[in-house]
């Protein structure tokens, strides 16, 4: 099928597949993304419930404890007045960001003793100590044995505060699901097989019909170094032959303009390092869209020789030898 086929030419349909689009991506917010929230917030407020038990309702923040469960570190840093980000509190304790984001995550800097670990600690817990939200943990000042109705009460307001921080990463990753599980139920529903990572020896010899999710795809960097670059969907199509390049897919979804339009030399930077690597009429890399991809958007993409499928028509994979 000739080139003129595919979006990137259809500059005439471009406005109206972005009208679609958004429409679809709306009409998915309203009905998903809320419960997609708040099956995510169950597990926040879960955390931040353990976090308070574990310091005694927050009246003992011990270092222990806090060596035992790093991840309770960032409840603390939303039990304050104002919550406190992790480079204000870095600033504040006198510690460094990295210190802080290590910590959260459980990975204790190797070049620290553990001596130095429990001093910088006690920074940071004088801090929140001297910064924490009596509105609401209001036992901490005038309630000796607070009722089980307002440690629940405050650990929810907690947990919308984390939530809310958390609230893009969390409709992002509900969306890539949703997008993943159409590509698989479409390319299944044509006879394709989903092969899984580790049955994969190398991309060029994957069979004719298979397709798999996030497999990593060596690429040679400016240095020369090979590094592994996660692609969403590799796709062999039924046409290619086993050592041929297979299709590469990048799902994208949007509830905005203006962060697109920012991010979008990214998709351009990755297929810039797979033609470095494999050849310049090797690589097919298509984007699969799904919300606010304005005509400035698609026009940098084009000017790339970057394509897309348009999710409101998955069909357009057609065009690709699908």
């Amino acid at each position: 099928m000739s080139d003129l086929g595919k979006n990137r030419f259809k500059t005439d349909c471009w406005k109206a597949d972005s009208l679609k689009s958004v429409d679809l991506y709306n009409q998915w917010f309203m009905t998903s993304a809320p419960k997609a929230f708040r099956e995510a917030r169950k597990g926040v407020i879960k955390n931040v419930m353990a976090a308070i038990d574990g310091f005694d309702l927050l009246r003992r923040i011990s270092i222990d404890v806090l060596i035992h469960h790093p991840q309770y570190l960032s409840v603390l840093r939303s039990c304050t007045a104002p919550p406190l980000a992790i480079d204000r509190l870095a600033g504040l304790s006198g510690t460094t960001r990295n210190f802080v984001a290590s910590f959260e995550k459980g990975k204790l800097p190797k070049k620290l003793s553990q001596d130095d670990i429990r001093v910088y600690l006690d920074n940071v817990i004088s801090i929140i100590m001297k910064l924490i939200d009596y509105d609401i943990f209001p036992w901490l000042k005038d309630i000796k044995n607070p009722s089980s109705q307002m440690v629940n009460r405050s650990a929810s307001i907690i947990a919308d505060r984390i939530s809310g921080a958390l609230a893009d990463p969390i409709i992002r990753n509900s969306q890539e699901i949703r997008q993943l599980t159409m590509i698989g139920d479409y390319l299944e529903s044509r006879g394709y097989v989903r092969l899984h990572a580790k049955e994969i020896q190398s991309i060029e010899s994957m069979p004719k019909k298979t397709f798999a999710f996030h497999l990593n795809v060596p690429v040679v960097m400016g240095d020369e170094k090979s590094v592994n670059m996660p692609i969403d969907v590799v796709i062999q199509p039924k046409y290619n032959e086993p050592t041929h390049f297979p299709l590469l897919v990048e799902c994208k979804s949007a509830g905005d303009f203006a962060n697109t339009n920012k991010r979008r030399k990214e998709e351009a930077t990755k297929i810039n390092q797979l033609r470095h690597t494999y050849g310049e009429n090797s690589i097919t890399f298509i984007l699969f869209l799904c919300g606010y991809f304005d005509y400035s958007y698609l026009g940098y993409e084009a000017s790339e020789n970057i394509d897309w499928v348009w999710e409101h028509r998955i069909t357009d994979f057609l065009e690709f030898g699908v």
